[in-house]
């Protein structure tokens, strides 16, 4: 970046008195400026400390005059001369004392006055001088030959070949792998990135030497968060306006060269790390751009308009847009088409200041959560590679930590600096004025509570900012206070794979699923997720599938039928969109419930009851399957299966199953619920006709339950399902006599009776729920309960004289917790009553 720093030149010493007036000691005439956007192009003349002043060519012409010998007189004469214009005495000492405040000439007693140094808030900070003049001028004098056409033209066609051979065709893969592998060429690239931001400078010193100009001292600084090299070029604006500009990008210019010798050293030793250079430089260019600061772009823009310092015109051209205000002459000293450009700049950087100053300060928290957790990571790698004696890496850990820690800092420092100013520009335009200075004072009071406000510590607050989160400006506000995902936002889990399985791609996807801790993230309540706009797929079914003998002729209920008409639970599309297969059809005997949601906002349920009489004689190989799945927006996808098996008599082969599935695919802020329900039992052929009309007379109000399950709310949907089996159960033991006892050896017609919590009910306290708050795929937890001492997955063929009853636990078909175990017995398939939650929570982003 230039800056307006120079140091003393030659001029004539002012002899003191009133009658000789003198230029102050190192003032440079610096003269009219060319290509001015002024109506009246101004003249520029220059301090010794380096702030150059505008003046309007009366009082030009006097500072001209100004040699330390001419009296007053002889200035107004002189004065007269070059500007063809009367002056007299009296009118010459009126203009000497005009250009008092501005510290260009001495006092009356021959000092130098203490002139005001402007002091702008984005101005270069901390400034150390490396350079004097004349070192700058041996230093850069051999680089002018660069801005050769011969030179520059062929250079700078092979810097666009290597913008566009490492962005779009070698890429930066493997130098950033590279890099971190191997930290000292990391550690070589941050120092060669430092060292071209020097040479940059270098770049507008040998620019402004080629165009005739004397460039100044070379230092460093501290500019808005980072440290910056500066040049001082103020002699280019002797240049005309094509001078100038080459001076402004003349450090463009030699990043463009930093990477052509970069690809060049690669194309020698092949380390791919050092092409992080090219890209380092293509970033800084574009970043030196920006019109918004002080950078290259500013300086480009203002000497295209011919308006030195734009920043000091903002304040005029916002009063010559209020309608009712005259223009300001600041305004109106601007030609017509530079006013036009300095106002749409003004319109533009205005609005784009406040609001990144706004999110400064609202990000601030977050961003001091990151420093600190990533300092302190730095701070655990350094002292690991102090043990191992690696002291390029401790020194790269102990550079990455200053980076980490310097932002933050120098932004502290420029809220302060900012603070600092506006109060005491307001406390200034608010003196002798009370009730100014008290709406001042309100004001100020409302914007240090929305500072608390913002900056009060707490753990949420300050959390370190994670790589999952996007960082748009419309999740500013929730990125500072919630941990939760919006819509459409990625996350970050732990997902569990078994050791023999390969770890998916994004060509090869795979299912997987994500534990999420009870009271952790995903604790969106299904109560209120789950707002259908459809009702039932499946209505409640009571289905025979043999028909029993004897007095065991059960009259099966008639089908009960949902309040309002069913709807396609796939969302009324046919294809089939999921990255697994479809669920396939059930069998005789067998209970499914689908429900497949692919529409947004919307809730699909299907609810699938049924009471299965089955005779003892075939193998008893009942399923009951609920399925839900997902692939939608702001949506919901509910199945409940919920099937009672009554076998009459002895059954040698008893396997039961019951599965729940809950999966969603690309979803975004979406439930799925899955929940099955089984019981499997064996009753005697005696069963009597009381017992059967009672069970029919309950299961009519199963079915009656079953048609309005859409308004009950999910958590309550197993407990309620749980008490009608007990009833079953009830309904049964006072037919037939308690179905639970001690093994006898002594034979009996009473038939075994097995409850099967195992593979049979399938429902997750915790219900498939896909929420912005789930980053990835959850497993179901999934525990079966088996009171059989047969085990339901495996055909039991050994007769027993009397009922036992003892609990199992057997997992379901998605990774849980609940160990497998069976408990085998002599008994002749006993019944199986399943319960299996299986209900698992999803993600909402695929």
């Amino acid at each position: 970046m230039t800056d307006a720093v120079s140091p003393p030149v030659t001029g004539s010493p002012g002899t003191g008195g009133s009658a000789a007036p003198a230029r102050a000691d190192g003032v440079v005439l610096v003269g009219e400026m060319e290509g001015s956007g002024y109506r009246t192009p101004p003249a520029l003349a220059r301090r010794a400390d380096g702030q150059t002043v505008q003046l309007t060519p009366l009082l030009y012409a006097t500072l001209s005059a100004l040699d330390g010998r001419r009296s007053y007189a002889d200035v107004a004469d002189a004065v007269a001369a070059a500007t063809g214009k009367p002056v007299s005495e009296a009118n010459a000492r009126e203009l000497v004392e005009k250009l008092h405040p501005t510290g260009l000439v001495t006092s009356h007693d021959g000092t130098t006055p203490a002139a005001p140094r402007s002091n702008p808030l984005l101005g270069l900070r901390f400034k150390v001088a490396v350079t004097d003049e004349e070192k700058t001028r041996r230093l850069t004098e051999p680089f002018t030959t660069l801005f050769h056409p011969v030179v520059f033209v062929p250079l700078l066609a092979v810097f666009a070949w290597i913008t566009w051979w490492v962005l779009l065709d070698k890429g930066l893969a493997s130098a950033t792998h590279e890099a971190f592998a191997r930290p000292g060429l990391l550690l070589a690239v941050l120092a060669m990135t430092v060292l071209s931001a020097g040479f940059h400078e270098f770049g507008h010193a040998a620019a402004a030497r080629r165009g005739g100009a004397t460039p100044g001292v070379m230092g460093a600084g501290l500019y808005l968060v980072w440290p910056a090299f500066y040049t001082d070029v103020t002699d280019s604006y002797r240049l005309g306006r094509a001078g100038r500009l080459r001076t402004d990008l003349g450090g463009l210019y030699f990043n463009a060269i930093v990477a052509v010798l970069t690809v060049g050293v690669w194309w020698v030793t092949r380390y791919d790390a050092i092409l992080l250079l090219v890209a380092t430089q293509i970033l800084q260019m574009l970043r030196q751009l920006l019109p918004f600061v002080r950078f290259d772009g500013y300086h480009v823009l203002a000497d295209l308009t011919g308006v030195p310092d734009l920043f000091a015109r903002i304040g005029p051209i916002l009063k010559s847009l209020v309608p009712w205000r005259p223009a300001h002459p600041d305004a109106r000293a601007l030609k017509p088409w530079a006013r036009a450009v300095v106002t749409a700049w003004v319109l533009t950087v205005v609005p784009v200041l406040i609001g990144v100053t706004v999110l400064m300060i609202l990000t601030l928290p977050r961003l001091v959560g990151t420093a600190w957790a990533a300092a302190g990571a730095q701070q655990d790698r350094m002292a690991a590679a102090w043990g191992d004696g690696d002291l390029i890496s401790v020194a790269a850990r102990a550079l990455a930590m200053v980076v980490v820690v310097l932002p933050i800092a120098a932004f502290a420092y420029v809220l302060v600096r900012l603070v600092r100013q506006v109060g005491g520009a307001v406390l200034r335009r608010t003196a002798g004025k009370p009730l100014q200075r008290a709406l001042a004072g309100v004001t100020a009071l409302a914007i240090m509570a929305a500072l608390v406000l913002a900056w009060w510590p707490s753990e949420e607050r300050y959390r370190p900012i994670q790589a999952y989160e996007r960082g748009t400006l419309g999740s500013v506000l929730p990125a500072s206070a919630s941990q939760s995902l919006d819509v459409g936002d990625e996350g970050a889990g732990t997902v569990m794979w078994p050791d023999d399985v390969a770890l998916p791609t994004r060509g090869a996807p795979q299912l997987a699923t994500v534990l999420v801790p009870d009271g952790g993230a995903a604790t969106t309540d299904p109560t209120t997720q789950a707002t259908p706009t459809s009702t039932p797929t499946s209505t409640p079914t009571s289905t025979p599938t043999d028909e029993p003998t004897g007095s065991a002729s059960p009259t099966p209920t008639p089908t009960s039928t949902p309040t309002t008409a069913p709807q396609d639970t796939t969302g009324g599309d046919d294809t089939w969109i999921f990255p697994f297969d479809e669920p396939l059809a059930p069998g005789e005997g067998d209970n499914q419930a689908v429900a497949v949601n692919t529409t947004d906002d919307t809730a699909s349920y299907s609810v699938a009851f049924a009471l299965v009489w089955a005779d003892g004689s075939e193998p008893a190989e009942n399923t009951n399957e609920a399925f839900a799945a997902a692939s939608c927006t702001n949506c919901a996808a509910v199945a409940v299966a919920f099937q009672i098996v009554l076998v009459v008599g002895d059954v040698d082969v008893a396997v039961p199953q019951n599965l729940a599935v809950a999966a969603n695919y690309e979803c975004t802020s979406c439930l799925t619920y899955a929940l099955a329900v089984q019981l499997f039992l064996t009753v005697p052929a005696t069963l009597s006709e009381e017992a059967i009309a009672s069970i029919n007379e309950l299961w009519e109000q199963i079915a009656a339950y079953g048609a309005t399950i859409t308004q009950v709310p999910l958590d309550e949907i197993q407990d309620q399902l749980t008490a009608y089996e007990q009833q079953v159960l009830d309904i049964i033991e006072a037919d037939v006599g308690p179905l639970g006892g001690t093994e006898t050896p002594s034979p009996t017609d009473e038939p075994p009776t097995t409850e099967s919590e195992t593979p049979t009910e399938s429902s997750s306290p915790s219900p498939s729920e896909t929420t912005s708050e789930t980053p990835t795929p959850t497993p179901s937890e999934s525990t079966t309960t088996t009171l059989s001492p047969t085990p339901s997955p495996t055909p039991s063929e050994s007769p027993s004289e009397s009922p036992t009853e003892s609990p199992s636990s057997t997992p379901s078909p998605t990774p849980t917790e609940s160990p497998s175990s069976t408990t085998p017995a002599p008994t002749s398939a006993s019944p199986t009553e399943s319960a299996s939650p299986a209900a698992s929570p999803t993600s909402g982003t695929s």
